[in-house]
């Protein structure tokens, strides 16, 4: 059995140069510090760098220590990114898409509206090409960046008001970040990005009309159904994708082996989100629906729901010979969903279309 790589090897020679002595090596302890975006009780978009942290100290036998700081200790839940950048941390959990300001090419790892759902978008991925193309952006920036837990087919937001006509959203005040944010506003919404802490107390206050966060299991807690009843069904991120974001620099002074102890606790911990949050959202709508009869469910009107398609495509051929590299990643992913949307329509669509 292989019990180390060339780099651990080198670096266990160099510690008995040293006189250090192979055991001592193999126990060095390293500590890494981690800023997520997310406040200390955003369940689960916080457990996922938890639960990472924890299995690499595990799987390390303690020789990996990871500590999380929330949004509510290093104050700056849009700022980890240049945290990352600079060296102030050495991870991060965050989302891709809140760094289009910085690079248009970081938008697509995300989500994109009536683009591919978690399973299609996790399969491209790692089978598709969609590291490579997420390595390739963020290398620049001396920083790796990992797929980080999907919140699966998201909700289309909370209304104040029933969207019947597309005259309705005109005025509009919303919370969408991404593409889907630039989708909504060519439909004549006022578009904002605002930090999770601060939503309800917008919504509350008047300063938005609309928002979308992510699905029942997330947004009960948030109490956003208190204010705004109309909840319109997902169009604009499909398979929303978190991020792990690691420093370079600090990846590589790690031994070989606890790279990879790293890379699959990243892993583990993305998938496990995804299934908790499913989880939450089933069990969230069912208190929801019976202790607030006053949700109305709503699909937004197909004269809307064309518009927004017709803006979502115009945009996206627009950024397409505007940016090479964009080109690249969204063909990248028109053509992998074009393939693996049969697949699901197979296996999934026609069993769930049969069986309600």
């Amino acid at each position: 059995m292989k019990m180390f790589g060339k780099s651990t090897k080198l670096l266990l020679a160099a510690a008995l140069i040293a006189g250090l002595g192979v055991d001592a090596m193999a126990k060095r302890v390293y500590k890494l510090t981690l800023a997520t975006t997310w406040g200390p009780t955003l369940s689960p978009f916080i457990d996922a760098p938890k639960n990472m942290a924890r299995l690499a100290e595990e799987m390390s036998d303690g020789r990996l220590k990871i500590r999380v700081d929330a949004a509510n200790k290093h104050k700056s839940p849009l700022g980890v990114f240049d945290m990352v950048k600079g060296g102030q941390y050495d991870m991060a959990h965050t989302a891709s898409y809140y760094w289009k300001g910085k690079d248009i090419n970081t938008m697509p790892f995300s989500t994109m509206p009536f683009g591919m759902t978690m399973p299609e978008q996790y399969s491209w991925f790692y089978y598709g090409g969609g590291q490579e193309l997420m390595e390739k952006v963020y290398s620049k920036y001396k920083v790796l960046s990992f797929p980080g837990g999907s919140s699966g087919n998201q909700m289309g937001g909370w209304f104040r008001k029933e969207i019947k006509t597309l005259e309705d959203l005109k005025g509009l005040k919303m919370r969408i970040p991404g593409f889907a944010g630039e989708v909504m506003a060519q439909l004549g919404l006022t578009v904002t990005n605002i930090a999770p802490g601060e939503l309800y107390t917008s919504l509350e206050r008047g300063t938005l009309d609309a928002l979308e966060w992510v699905g029942p299991g997330m947004d009960i807690n948030m109490g956003f159904h208190k204010i705004a009843p109309y909840y319109y069904t997902g169009w604009h991120e499909p398979g929303l994708d978190l991020q792990f974001l690691v420093n370079e620099r600090t990846y590589k002074k790690l031994p070989e082996d606890l790279r990879q102890i790293l890379v699959v606790a990243m892993r583990v911990s993305a998938y496990d989100m995804y299934i908790q949050n499913y989880h939450m959202s089933a069990e969230a709508w069912a208190k929801m629906e019976k202790e607030y009869p006053n949700i109305k469910v709503k699909t937004f009107p197909k004269p809307v729901m064309d518009a927004m398609k017709a803006s979502n495509a115009k945009l996206r051929e627009k950024m397409k010979a505007e940016n090479p590299m964009l080109k690249e990643i969204l063909e990248s992913q028109e053509a992998y969903q074009k393939k693996v949307r049969k697949w699901t329509e197979m296996s999934d669509y026609i069993y769930l279309k049969d069986n309600l």
